[in-house]
C-alpha cells in the first residue's frame, strides 16, 4: 500500500491550496483518511480526519479555513485549504487506515508535501 501526496507548494497570506493523496496497492478500502502537518522543531499533529461515511474532525486552528473530503473510488482523500496564514507554513502528510485486499488492516503515510505560507 503506497500514499501519493501532492498540492503542496508557496502562497501568499490568505491564499488557496489544494491537496490530494491517493491511495494505491492491493486496497479493499481507505477506512479514514487523514492529514498531519509537522513544522520544524514541532511535534506532527493531525489537522482533519474523515471516516469513510464523511464523518470529519478538524483541528481548532483550522477549523472554518480547511476541508477534508475523499473519493471512496478513487481511494484519494483531498485537503482544500483556504485562509492561509503564516502559521500553517509545514510539511503535510497524509496518512490512512486501510483495509487490504486480504482483510489486512495497515496504517500507511504518504511522502509529505511542503506548504508554505509566505508574502
Amino acid at each position: 500500500v503506497q500514499l501519493q501526496a501532492s498540492g503542496g507548494g508557496l502562497v501568499q497570506p490568505g491564499g488557496s491550496l489544494r491537496l490530494s493523496c491517493a491511495a494505491s496497492g492491493s486496497i479493499f478500502a481507505v477506512v479514514i483518511g487523514a492529514w498531519y502537518r509537522q513544522a520544524p522543531g514541532k511535534q506532527r499533529d493531525m489537522v482533519p480526519r474523515i471516516t469513510r461515511s464523511g464523518d470529519t474532525n478538524y483541528a481548532d486552528s483550522v477549523k472554518g479555513r480547511f476541508t477534508i473530503s475523499r473519493d471512496n473510488a478513487l481511494n484519494t482523500v483531498y485537503l482544500q485549504m483556504k485562509g492561509l496564514k503564516p502559521e500553517d507554513t509545514a510539511v503535510y502528510y497524509c496518512h490512512a487506515e486501510v483495509v487490504t485486499t486480504r482483510g489486512l488492516a495497515l496504517n500507511a503515510w504518504g511522502q509529505g508535501t511542503q506548504v508554505t505560507v509566505s508574502s
